[in-house]
């Protein structure tokens, strides 16, 4: 049996914006900066994105909550399973691409990951705006998506 190596997944270390500087969040951050060895003008490569916040990330769960709540076509899933659908069937956040079947090609979705580490908050938010016009336009056509989003702020998961 082949073995499947995972990659290693890369410590993050937080940072805070300064004026034309980033510099450690926290005291844990310079902590974990003095165990790396890094010193005052090191060069060092980062990859950055800003942090979602919780409440936002708590708006698209609970749209997920919503259709599930409301919409015959969402009984029983959970809302995971619910985002899922819609990001297939609405191509959100979904990448494409083309798979030949022999006697033709058929174009492919692959839903993207919307987990913190996978997408950051600015494409996180319009995922959640079109998450709101798609249930609009396919399901509640006389509510608008600001509608949508402001049932889903105000849902409240049955005990």
């Amino acid at each position: 049996m082949q073995q499947v190596r995972k990659k290693p997944v890369k410590e993050k270390i937080f940072f805070r914006v300064a004026k034309g500087a980033l510099v450690p969040a926290d005291s844990y951050a310079q902590e974990r900066l003095r165990a790396r060895k890094y010193h005052v003008n090191d060069v060092v490569a980062v990859s950055i994105s800003k942090l979602r916040s919780l409440g936002f990330n708590r708006l698209v769960h609970r749209i997920g909550q919503l259709v599930v709540a409301n919409i015959h076509d969402f009984h029983g899933m959970d809302a995971h399973d619910a985002l899922k659908k819609m990001q297939l069937e609405g191509n959100i956040a979904c990448d494409e691409m083309m798979v030949d079947f022999g006697e033709g090609e058929v174009k492919y979705r692959i839903p993207r990951s919307l987990s913190f580490e996978s997408m950051e908050e600015g494409e996180f938010r319009q995922v959640a705006v079109k998450f709101c016009e798609y249930i609009a336009n396919r399901y509640w056509p006389d509510l608008d998506p600001e509608q949508i989003e402001h049932m889903a702020q105000s849902f409240v998961e049955a005990a």
